[in-house]
């Protein structure tokens, strides 16, 4: 089978497409071919030797994958089929053919959805829904700051707290990725890079501040954090794009917020966690993304590369071009 392949760490240009074996499902795996995989910031820090795969997963790139049952092996309960339509989180080896999953992994693809669409719903969705459930225990009403606004998991983050009936607000660089998050849903949108978000903020909550704030971010913006949350608030960091030096007394401000930092890495959790927070999310967000629903969740899209292509897609999301999801479509 074709895959991704690099063989030392560096830049985009060190990507190439190989043959490679095909994997084989062992025990309780169902093997699925790919028809669609998506690109994430974690394929881009792997591919510079900064962010190995777990012990025992797949060294090939590709966090998400959706395609069809192509094969169970042995001790499979019977719940997928050859043929079904499928997609996951991996641990990686989305990128390439077939990749092997343990079947609990394995979510059905909403009706009416194509494999590039529902390559575009693991890793972002998985990721926000855990983030603002199991971590940051989101309630109605509450309003909640999301970094990174039109990036994956921030569209996908926007529609999750609609869907709590809480309220979403953002940041993001543009003008053309704050449209991006208000047409997801966003209450209101900050650009970072030429206001004080944090005034905007306590201005848009009358000076109580956000209950949660989901920052990819990291050390750079940890002051205005800290200024634009509430009493009791809670941080939750899940990337570190500018850096994890802090500078400043931060402790100090925590404390007086009474507020709370709270980290999570989807990739690293362990497979119970993991797989009960599929199965919250399987039950209570998918049905949503069918035909018809209302509120109706959708991924965004914003570019499809053919496999052989993978090096220019690699290049798009470094240059942080894109709006919504890069997706890789398979031979």
């Amino acid at each position: 089978m074709l895959a991704v392949y690099f063989d030392y760490p560096g830049g985009p240009e060190n990507l190439y497409v190989k043959e490679v074996m095909k994997p084989h499902p062992g025990e309780g795996e169902v093997l699925v071919k790919v028809s669609a995989s998506a690109l994430n910031r974690a394929d881009l820090l792997q591919r510079r030797g900064k962010y190995p795969p777990p012990k025992g997963a797949s060294d090939i790139l590709g966090l998400e994958a959706a395609g069809s049952v192509a094969g169970l092996g042995p001790g499979c309960k019977g719940r997928w089929k050859t043929g079904d339509a499928v997609m996951a989180l991996l641990s990686g080896g989305g990128q390439a053919e077939y990749v092997t999953v343990p079947e609990g992994y394995l979510m059905p693809i909403p009706n009416d959805m194509t494999f590039i669409q529902a390559a575009a719903i693991p890793e972002a969705w998985l990721t926000a829904f855990q983030l603002l459930h199991f971590v940051g225990k989101i309630q109605e009403g509450e309003t909640v700051l999301i970094h990174a606004g039109a990036s994956g998991v921030g569209i996908a983050a926007i529609q999750l707290v609609k869907l709590a009936k809480a309220i979403p607000i953002v940041t993001a660089g543009t003008q053309e990725k704050l449209k991006a998050a208000a047409n997801a849903g966003a209450a209101a949108g900050f650009n970072y890079k030429n206001e004080d978000f944090s005034e905007k903020v306590l201005a848009f909550t009358q000076g109580s501040g956000v209950d949660i704030i989901l920052d990819c971010v990291g050390g750079s913006h940890w002051e205005k954090n800290l200024s634009c949350l509430s009493t009791d608030g809670r941080w939750i960091i899940y990337g570190l794009l500018s850096g994890g030096e802090v500078h400043g007394d931060l402790l100090a401000r925590l404390l007086s917020k009474r507020a709370s930092i709270q980290t999570s890495l989807l990739r690293s959790r362990d497979k119970e966690a993991s797989s009960g927070n599929q199965q919250s999310f399987t039950e209570d967000a998918l049905p949503y993304f069918s035909g018809g629903t209302s509120p109706h969740l959708q991924p965004l899209i914003d570019s499809v590369y053919p496999l052989h292509e993978i090096a220019e897609a690699h290049r798009i999301m470094e240059e942080n071009k894109n709006i919504g999801k890069i997706v890789i479509e398979m031979p």
